[in-house]
This record gives structure tokens, C-alpha cells and sequence, in this order.
């Protein structure tokens, strides 16, 4: 097929496909369920929303899915039209201006690649459980013993899925698909077995313990707070289309990978939460609200040494698949900013191996920059849930940066395009309400997240202002950095640099801010 008959998009963004269209639906599907992950999701946060509201925690799950679903369905309307590498930043650039859709992109990759971090911290939750030679640095009683032995562990995961990801999507798809098969089969049986050994009713799933005593919002606050945990690992479905341009079909395959990430996780992440609370000896137990406790310690006491930790091996699986599509996806946001002359060092970011067909200057370079945040906080031992805060806002903000624009222009009948363009997937009458909801959630959920409260951002000594504010700053810096950076840079040469873009196309809309100059910058 050529490029003037590709039924994918890129030519409607001025883009001649460079990357390796070989993933098929199931592949498509594995990219958002290992970006979600639910083992690595359910299992790393959960101390933490356990520690925080106790039992009743749990129903921030449902509450987390209903939202996500409505922005997940947006996503998949935008996916069935536009199946394009950095889904969220081209997406904005139908939508809205030139500035907005950078900004965009910029959020997500930052977020991305903190996120990276954070997931390959997982495995100091779980690896010094299964044998304790894995707790390299010190024997954990030290108080920066688990915080060392973390960064090391994760940059020593980080450094392996950055040469998987260098190598090639083809290498990339085999292993993920395979990590998220062993993942699903490990939740199904999991389910199982924690139904099988339930001992506790359904009414301690109301129990709200002494949570909230003592804040202005009771337990409502506390409950706030908890959500986190399940916030966390609800996002990334838009992966599936991000990889749109590797995929095969990806108009039709993008929209229902989303859909299905999205509800698949739910339901079996919903079920090991549930269930393992229903499971748990002790709910009284302090260690369930610690981070070398958890889920993973309920697992281990009920199932078991060897089963128990043959369940673990599968969450450091997941752990691992994980942080490979997550620096996928990073990967894909930075060369797609990059082609089109967005981002410093353009050229060397955008471009792709002559054989593997991956953007592997990209690659090492997410590498890289996911291992400084966690060098940064080699010494905090609360670096898992400040680094997950600061990602979760970040990709909030991104999506919100989507499916505010697309509102307006649902509001002004601007969409969806009745341009007779093929399309996957359509919302049809739903569109309005269901772009509302995710708006509304976005917005909500931003503001919960971001929140300078001490339980998140500041949880252990020392009890400093700029820590417990540090999510603030960080977001705030990275929002003027990244203005400044494109305001005064980049937006005075942006353009599809000439290697990517196609000999005919329709980028260069009217009205797009000073996007329009993109087919005059490319050559």
C-alpha cells in the first residue's frame, strides 16, 4: 500500500511512515494493559491506600474506572480517526492551537518519563519479599537502606528496557505481549485463590476504621487522599494508539485495544483488590499500611511461601513489562515532538535506525533522563509516592489539554469532522455527555492530586514547607519551563523537518497558530 492510499492519518499530518508497521491486535491490546498493569499498579500503592483510609479504600477503584472510562472512550473516538505516534500532542494539534498541543505533548513526556521511574521502583516493594539477597544496599533497617537499594534496582531495570526499546517494536511487542499473558493468567488465578482463602465479610469494605478523625473532611478527605493509589495506575491506554503507527490496521485495532485495556484492567484489578482485603488474616495488621508490606504480604500469609512468592515472580514480570511501554510510549511522544522540529536536538531525536526501525536516540534518551529523578532522590525514603504524585498530575493535565479543546469543539459543532474520512470508532450522541464527565473528572482529580497535603509529598521527617509544596513546584516549573522553551524557541522553527514528512498533505490548516508554517519549515 502506498502512502497516498495508507488509510492510518499520517498523510493528514504531512507524515511519510518511518517506523515498522508490524503490531498486530493483540500486541495493540498488550501495549495499554502493560502501561495500566494492574499487578504493578494494585500491588505497588496499594500500603499506601490501605495506610491511608483502611479497608473502604477500595472503592476509589470503581469510582477512578467510571472517570478514566470517559476519557478512554474520547480517546478511542480520536484513535479511530487519528492512530498516530505521540496519540496526546497530535491529537491537540487538531484541536486546538499550536501552543496548547505543545504544551501537550510536553506534560505527557515529562510525565512519562517520571513515571519510568516510579514503576521500576516497584521492584524494591517486591523483590527483597521473594529473597532477601535482593535487598542489596544495607539489610532494609537503615533509613535510606530502602530507598538506595530502590534506585538501584530500578536503574538497573530502567538500563535493560532501554535497550529492548533501542533494539526494535518488533522485540518490544514479543516480550510485552508475552509479560502481559503471564500477567493475566497470574490476576485470573490470583482472583481465584484469594476467593477460595476469603475469611472476612463484605461489611469490612465499609469499615472506615479512625481514618479522617481530626481532618476537616473526616474520612472524606482521607478517602481523597487513598485515591491515589487507584489513580495511579488507571492511565496510559492511550498507548495503543501511540503505537498506531507500528500497528497494523490501526484505525480499527487502536480504538478497541483502548476500550478493552481499560475495562480488562478494571475488572480483574478491581477483583485482586477487593478480594485480597476479603483475604487478609488481619485487618488490623500495621504491616498491610506499610511499604514492605501490602498486598504482597497478604499474598505471601495467605497463599504461602512457594505459591506466594511464584505469584510475586509474575508481579516482578509485570513490573518489568510495565516500564517497558511505558518508555515506549516516551519514546514514541518524544520523536513524534521531535519530527516535527519541536523539541532541541530534533534531528538527532527523530531519527530512526535504517534497519531496526525504531527512533533509538530516542530510546537512550528517556533512558537517561528517567534515571536522574531517582538519583535525585537517591536519599527520600517516600520516593514512591512523590514520584508517582507528580506523574499522575502531569498526565492529567495532558488529557485535559485533549479533551477540554475537543468540548469546545463538540460545543461548536466542530466534531466530530464531517470531512467523510474513515473512521474506527464514533461516540455518536453520547459524545457531548461523555466529554463532559472526562472533563470535569480531569479537572477534579487534578486538583486532588496536586494538593500540597503532607500525607503525599512531605509523609516523613524532616517536615518542610518546600517539601510538602514540592509537587506544586514541580508542576508549576515544568509548565514555565516548557512555555518559555517553546514560546522564545522552538515555535519560531517548528515544522516537519524534511526526512518525515510526506509529499502530500493537509498539516498546514488554517488557523492553526503558527503551526501553518510547518510545510514552509520543512523545506
Amino acid at each position: 500500500m502506498s502512502k497516498h492510499q495508507d488509510t492510518s492519518g499520517l498523510d493528514e499530518f504531512g507524515y511519510t511512515q518511518t517506523l515498522d508497521r508490524s503490531i498486530g491486535k493483540f500486541a495493540s491490546f498488550a501495549a495499554g494493559v502493560s502501561y495500566i498493569s494492574i499487578l504493578t499498579g494494585v500491588f505497588q500503592l496499594f500500603y499506601f491506600g490501605f495506610g491511608t483510609a483502611g479497608p473502604a479504600y477500595a472503592w476509589s477503584w470503581p469510582m477512578v474506572f467510571v472517570g478514566q472510562l470517559m476519557v478512554a472512550l474520547c480517546f478511542a473516538e480520536l484513535a479511530g480517526r487519528y492512530p498516530v505516534a505521540g496519540s496526546v500532542y497530535n491529537w491537540a494539534k487538531r484541536l486546538s492551537s499550536a501552543t496548547s498541543s505543545w504544551m501537550a505533548g510536553w506534560l505527557l513526556l515529562i510525565s512519562s518519563i517520571v513515571t519510568v521511574g516510579a514503576v521500576a521502583l516497584a521492584l524494591q516493594i517486591t523483590l527483597p519479599q521473594i529473597w532477601s539477597g535482593f535487598q542489596i544496599i544495607g539489610d532494609g533497617t537503615g533509613p535510606f537502606d530502602f530507598a538506595v537499594n530502590g534506585v538501584l534496582l530500578a536503574s538497573l531495570l530502567i538500563t535493560f528496557t532501554t535497550l529492548v526499546n533501542a533494539f526494535g517494536v518488533k522485540l518490544t511487542a514479543r516480550i510485552n505481549s508475552t509479560g502481559v499473558f503471564v500477567e493475566l493468567i497470574a490476576a485470573v488465578l490470583l482472583v481465584a485463590a484469594l476467593a477460595f482463602h476469603s475469611i472476612n465479610g463484605p461489611e469490612v469494605l465499609f469499615d472506615v476504621q479512625s481514618f479522617g478523625e481530626g481532618q476537616p473532611l473526616g474520612f472524606f478527605g482521607a478517602f481523597l487522599i487513598a485515591s491515589m493509589a487507584s489513580g495511579y495506575v488507571m492511565y496510559g491506554f492511550d498507548t495503543a494508539s501511540s503505537l498506531g503507527e507500528e500497528t497494523k490496521d490501526p484505525k480499527r485495532t487502536a480504538p478497541k485495544a483502548i476500550i478493552r485495556a481499560v475495562t480488562a484492567s478494571f475488572v480483574l484489578g478491581g477483583a485482586l483488590l477487593f478480594l485480597g482485603i476479603l483475604a487478609a488474616p488481619d485487618l488490623s495488621d500495621p504491616k498491610l499500611g506499610e511499604a514492605d508490606g501490602g498486598l504482597q504480604y497478604i499474598i505471601l500469609s495467605v497463599l504461602g511461601g512457594p505459591f506466594g512468592k511464584a505469584f510475586l515472580i509474575c508481579i516482578v514480570v509485570a513490573i518489568i513489562v510495565c516500564t517497558l511501554a511505558i518508555q515506549a510510549a516516551a519514546i514514541r511522544m518524544m520523536f513524534a515532538m521531535a519530527r516535527d522540529n519541536n523539541l532541541p536536538f530534533s534531528k538527532q531525536l527523530s531519527r530512526v535506525h535504517p534497519v531496526r526501525k525504531t527512533p533509538t536516540v530516542a530510546s537512550i534518551t528517556t533512558g537517561v533522563l528517567a534515571i536522574i529523578p531517582l538519583i535525585v532522590n537517591i536519599s527520600q525514603p517516600a520516593i514512591f509516592t512523590i514520584l508517582s504524585s507528580i506523574g499522575i498530575v502531569l498526565i492529567y493535565m495532558a488529557y485535559l489539554l485533549v479533551t477540554m479543546p475537543m468540548l469546545r469543539n463538540r460545543f461548536l459543532k466542530k466534531w466530530p469532522i464531517q470531512d467523510g474520512a474513515e473512521t474506527g470508532f464514533k461516540l455518536g450522541k453520547w459524545g457531548f455527555i461523555v466529554n463532559l464527565i472526562a472533563v470535569l473528572w480531569g479537572a477534579a482529580m487534578t486538583v486532588n492530586l496536586i494538593w500540597p497535603r503532607q500525607e503525599i509529598y512531605n509523609s516523613v521527617p524532616p517536615f518542610e514547607w518546600y517539601l510538602q509544596w514540592g509537587g506544586v513546584i514541580f508542576v508549576g516549573f515544568v509548565i514555565v519551563a516548557g512555555l518559555l522553551l517553546y514560546r522564545l524557541r522552538l515555535r519560531h522553527r517548528t515544522g516537519v523537518l524534511a526526512e518525515h514528512s510526506a509529499a502530500l498533505h493537509g498539516f498546514a490548516d488554517a488557523g492553526k497558530d503558527d503551526q501553518s508554517q510547518s510545510v514552509k519549515a520543512a523545506h
